[in-house]
């Protein structure tokens, strides 16, 4: 069946083209700056507003598209799978992932908060019918769990890779101790290792990333998907004045995150970042976004947005990452103090 696209509004072309980068130690390449749901897909936006977020991502060279199973409950990922289907992506043009752990079968105790064999299995089928896809590129385990061994979890994993459901696999949240464990159980016993973890990375947020995991990703080339560059919008600056109608923190259920967005000290704190992007003839939220692609230790910064206008200037962050020199990144991290 041919699906046909609406001819789409001319937008605007970044001058910078966008960069690629292997995903950890694995031959496979992503776009160093990503897209992903969480909290907008049927929070905030309908199918509409969404395909017009990934097909500007996708023209501007995004090919890494992130979701997760306990996203909206399931309901993100069916999102994201009709909006690639009507869009008509070749499937061999992007790279599709998703995340398990939480569980949307909740009444249930061997299947939530868990990453047991019957869990992982089923939980992929669950995504994978979700999606109306055949497989994904990267399936995360989407926290560690102390209450199923992790030689359980690698083998299951495994599995889920040989019978074609997923191609690569990751975690997400887990310490450097518990992917070392991971990586060699499998190696012993000659399994799909983990190639990529997925952590919480940005101007706020440094520890695992450049402390944690430097000694892992040095010694096995461990890649890293990070995401919230932005701190959920705080290090935007948007949040200066309050909270803004249609941010974030001005959702229904997502009320925990106005406490921090309105931290006057950590309002405050953001605020020293932006002469630093006055100069640049950045906007802060490009500024930050740079910074965190500009660690080679990335293999791509996943971004979000509500509507296509966020995704053009997130993804001008191309534009700005030469600019920040080691000592204008040593003069954005003293600003913050």
């Amino acid at each position: 069946m041919i699906i046909r696209v609406r001819p789409r509004p001319v937008r605007f072309i970044l001058m910078t083209k966008m960069t690629y980068r292997r995903l950890g130690n694995s031959g496979l390449k992503v776009s160093v700056l990503s897209f992903g749901s969480w909290v907008t897909f049927d929070t905030q936006m309908g199918d509409e507003v969404a395909r017009d977020c990934m097909q500007t991502a996708f023209d501007a060279g995004c090919n890494f598209f992130d979701n997760a199973e306990v996203y909206a409950g399931g309901r993100s990922e069916a999102q994201m799978g009709r909006v690639i289907a009507e869009l008509g992506w070749p499937r061999y043009s992007y790279v599709l992932t998703t995340k398990v752990f939480w569980g949307i079968h909740t009444d249930t105790v061997n299947m939530r908060n868990t990453l047991n064999r019957k869990y992982l299995m089923q939980a992929i089928d669950g995504s994978l019918e979700r999606f109306n896809h055949d497989f994904v590129d990267v399936l995360y385990c989407h926290r560690p769990d102390p209450q199923t061994p992790i030689e359980e979890t690698v083998w299951a994993m495994h599995d889920i890779i040989t019978s074609g459901k997923a191609l690569y696999w990751g975690t997400s949240e887990w310490s450097a101790e518990e992917i070392r464990s991971a990586i060699d159980i499998a190696e012993r016993h000659h399994l799909h290792k983990p190639i990529t973890e997925q952590s919480q990375y940005n101007l706020l947020d440094r520890r695992k990333v450049e402390k944690e995991y430097a000694r892992l990703v040095a010694e096995t080339g461990y890649g890293n998907t990070t995401w919230s560059p932005l701190s959920s919008g705080l290090l935007s600056g948007k949040y200066r004045d309050g909270i803004p109608e249609g941010s974030r923190a001005s959702v229904a259920g997502l009320e925990w995150l106005s406490g921090r967005m309105t931290d006057a000290e950590a309002v405050r704190r953001v605020e020293k970042l932006r002469p630093i992007a006055e100069r640049l003839g950045c906007s802060m939220a490009q500024m930050a976004i740079a910074w965190c692609a500009r660690n080679p230790q990335v293999s791509t910064v996943i971004t979000g947005a509500s509507r296509a206008e966020q995704v053009t200037e997130n993804f001008a962050a191309l534009e700005v990452i030469d600019a920040i020199t080691d000592e204008v990144a040593a003069e954005m991290l003293a600003a913050l103090g």
